[in-house]
């Protein structure tokens, strides 16, 4: 299985977090499925930090990198993506995760039942 992290389940794979489940661990772990973080998530979680919501170590991109996840540049085919996606919501980190599960052929991890309405293979709870 291919993943596509949501930014949520990054940062609790990264804290152990109880809130990500067995199965959702073990997808994560498991070697034989390739597991990718988008440069959205990390964009996202940098804003957070700076506006000061969001606390993370000072080595936050060393530990992604070192975690073996494939990273995830934003590509103008994800842009042009964005376009033909309904509007369920607008959250523009959202939005582009969906493009680049839809054009990359990932499946979505996340909590966030919202990317259920968009026509993308979804891994949650």
């Amino acid at each position: 299985m291919n993943l596509l992290m949501d930014t949520h389940i990054l940062l609790w794979w990264l804290a152990d977090d109880p809130k990500l489940t067995e199965s959702e661990r073990s997808a994560i772990a498991d070697v034989g499925n390739l597991v990718v973080v988008s440069a959205v998530v990390i964009w996202e979680i940098r804003i957070k930090q700076a506006l000061g919501k969001l606390k993370i170590a000072s080595n936050f991109y060393r530990v992604v990198h070192q975690q073996g996840f494939e990273l995830l540049s934003v590509s103008p085919d994800h842009a042009y993506a964005v376009g033909d996606l309904p509007l369920h919501h607008r959250d523009p980190f959202d939005r582009m995760l969906v493009a680049q599960a839809a054009t990359e052929g990932l499946t979505l991890i996340t909590h966030d039942d919202i990317f259920r309405k968009y026509d993308i293979p979804v891994l949650s709870v």
